[in-house]
């Protein structure tokens, strides 16, 4: 790319090879992490839409890999009349952990949530009044996964890379053939097991559980998400598009926000983790 070039997109910067962190540096790249941009309430639009598709297509792509042909332990979702349904445990009461609990709850399943904030953990009891609610740290995690059918890693720490939670001791003390979904995999993982996946080969095995990690979830639906996506991040493009990109950054704290690298310059990536690619 030209020096000077801006660059604005779904970047996950926190998660790249560092090789391109330094090519933007050495070309002076304003690279704008759309997914990062930030409205003064907090809230996040676009990284929102899209978290809401993952979130709903995971209790779909869990009842697959938990079926024979796919390898795992031949469950139905919602279990049948004499047969309890699954337990799905979600470690994050965020947009996806909400999203997946709603989905799950409408095949039947049984549905756990842990989550660090009580005030998390309460929106989704008010919404979801059946749904376990579980404080999370080490003890309630080693638990709750060792009982789990699906465990859901839904974890986002804003610019940083997520913490992990799920160790590979916690993955070893799973029952086999259960499976792992490691959505926070955009932004390096919430699983000591986890590595990025593609859609063309979505899961691997390692502790005798079954382990998806794939980022960009919603690319396989990307009717859907392509709409989504430009609904949320159109407004800010064309600001950029009209104004100039240094001038909307400069009038837009929400813009602002969303600058990883500008002028040879990190701004707002505070932690770099590399990560390679499954072939």
């Amino acid at each position: 790319m030209r020096p000077g070039t801006a660059l604005a997109g779904l970047l996950h910067l926190t998660s790249a090879r560092q090789d391109k962190i330094d090519a933007l540096l050495a070309n002076e790249i304003t690279a704008i992490a759309l997914e990062k941009i930030q409205l003064s309430d907090g809230s996040m639009p676009i990284r929102y839409a899209l978290a809401q598709i993952g979130g709903q297509m995971v209790p779909q792509i869990a009842a697959r890999l938990l079926q024979n042909e796919a390898g795992g332990k031949g469950i139905l979702i919602g279990g049948t009349v004499g047969v309890p349904p699954a337990e799905i445990i979600i470690i994050g009461a965020g947009v996806v952990g909400n999203c997946a609990a709603h989905g799950f709850l409408g095949l039947g399943a049984h549905v756990s949530v842990l989550d660090v904030s009580i005030d998390a953990l309460q929106r989704i009891h008010n919404r979801h009044p059946s749904v376990v609610t579980m404080i999370s740290n080490p003890v309630t995690i080693a638990r709750a996964c060792s009982y789990a059918d699906v465990v859901v890693g839904a974890v986002l720490v804003p610019g940083e890379r997520p913490p992990v939670l799920v160790t590979r001791e916690i993955v070893r003390g799973m029952k086999p053939r259960s499976v792992i979904m490691d959505v926070s995999i955009d932004e390096g993982g919430c699983v000591e097991t986890s590595r990025p996946t593609t859609h063309d080969y979505p899961t691997f095995i390692e502790e005798g559980v079954i382990h998806y990690c794939v980022p960009n979830m919603p690319g396989v639906v990307a009717r859907t998400a392509t709409h989504a996506y430009i609904n949320a991040a159109f407004p800010f493009i064309l600001q950029m598009a009209n104004e100039g990109v240094e001038t909307a950054i400069a009038k837009n704290p929400s813009i602002e926000h969303g600058v990883d690298t500008h002028q040879g310059n990190l701004v707002h990536l505070s932690r770099v983790v590399s990560i390679e690619m499954e072939d």
